[in-house]
């Protein structure tokens, strides 16, 4: 297959780069993806939540769902509960591998070729084509294309080396699947103490199993590895010795997602919810504006980064303002102690505000920024908050 040529190569068989693949394979392009594992979606770091919106958008069957989440339960600081109930299904856990595999099968229905435990190792921009350094199963090799799709999840190398900037900031996310007990509801845990910056969870995805995770600012490993220690203590969990993989998940966005004949979508371009690192939905909105945009430059075969400027434009009004309050909001939370954490928790237990909150227009699965900031206003840290925030426009601007 050496030295044949693409309209488009796709680094990266994840949800993004695969809905891609499928979308502009279903076009009529000839397009190559290239993922280093060894089949879609092996050995992933991920809860695998997405909405019923985002599900019903990704058109898969139901046999990739493990559990349907209609009920929450929030844990403060010092273990008081808040329960969450909606009548309607919110949200389902997805196994990861097989929904990875769904999207790439619908890709390579409309003729799609993959190649896997092909790592692209380098990217060689060129005028009249563009080219990818791959290993193909360990041998080096070369293939062109009219354009390039980073899609490999949050990779520094190549987007630096292409002069597309760099993003420095970044949480960790540590996860296993354990033997459970008793687990039916979705439990997400705050504490400073628990997961510095962030939180943990517990997700159910059978009758006996369960994911565990956190996100926190550094040594995710360490206090995943205490998390699991004190549910074992407790009689959650049965098992603790479980392999932990642990993933970086970007805090910000590439300052250009698009070059001469390359475009960056998903975790790759910084396409993730500030608030819980998920990056399913907005790497599926980054895949739907790329695929537009790089069909109409195809058919012009103008693949400039003047014309391919414009995925950029698209996918920033569709989610640019919820990444900014996003990164606003996860700095405001860094800032608040245990205690203030807790005052936050008692708010909720006054005045009806719990039904009040899900039944207002803040409440969405998917759009965050502006129900956490409805909560942070009530924090008795929100003062101090808000003048350093305008504090940094100022600067910024």
């Amino acid at each position: 297959m050496s030295g044949r040529f693409y309209d488009v190569i796709i680094v990266g068989a994840g949800p993004a780069g695969s809905y891609l693949a499928y979308k502009l394979a279903s076009l009529g392009y000839d397009v190559a993806v290239f993922e280093e594992k060894n089949t879609s979606g092996l050995n992933v770091c991920c809860t695998g939540i997405i909405s019923t919106e985002c599900f019903q958008s990704l058109d898969l069957g139901t046999d990739t769902i493990l559990t349907k989440l209609s009920s929450a339960r929030f844990f403060s600081p010092s273990g008081r509960c808040l329960r969450l109930q909606t009548e309607k299904i919110q949200a389902y856990v997805v196994n990861r591998l097989l929904l990875d595999k769904a999207i790439a099968s619908k890709a390579q229905s409309q003729g799609a070729q993959y190649f896997f435990s092909s790592p692209v190792i380098d990217i060689i921009p060129g005028k009249d084509s563009i080219q990818a350094e791959t290993l193909c199963s360990g041998v080096k090799d070369i293939f062109s294309a009219r354009a390039v799709v980073l899609a490999n999840g949050f990779r520094p190398e190549l987007p630096r080396k292409l002069g597309l900037g760099k993003i420095n900031n970044f949480l960790v996310g540590a996860q296993v699947e354990v033997e459970a007990k008793n687990v039916d509801e979705f439990e997400i845990y705050f504490g400073q103490e628990v997961a510095p910056g962030a939180f943990a969870w517990l997700v159910p995805t059978s009758t006996n199993k369960a994911y565990v995770g956190l996100l926190a600012t550094s040594q995710a490993k360490l206090y995943l590895q205490k998390f699991l220690n004190n549910l074992f203590s407790q009689g959650r969990i049965t098992s603790r010795e479980m392999e932990i993989r642990q993933k970086a998940i970007p805090l910000g966005t590439l300052a250009h997602s698009y070059g001469d004949r390359v475009l960056v979508i998903g975790d790759a371009a910084g396409q993730v919810k500030p608030t819980t690192g998920g990056g399913i939905y907005f790497g599926h909105f980054g895949a739907q504006i790329a695929a537009d945009v790089l069909d109409e430059a195809l058919s012009s075969d103008n693949l400039t980064a003047g014309q391919l400027s414009r995925y950029q434009k698209r996918w920033k009004a569709k989610m640019g303002k919820e990444l900014s309050r996003g990164y606003w909001a996860r700095w405001a939370y860094t800032k608040l102690s245990d205690r203030q954490i807790e005052g936050i928790f008692n708010m909720f237990d006054f005045n009806g505000m719990t039904e009040a909150l899900l039944n207002s227009g803040n409440f969405s699965f998917d759009w965050h920024s502006r129900l956490i900031l409805t909560v942070l206003r009530r924090s008795s840290a929100y003062p101090l908050l808000k003048i350093k925030h305008l504090f940094f426009r100022g600067v910024s601007s």
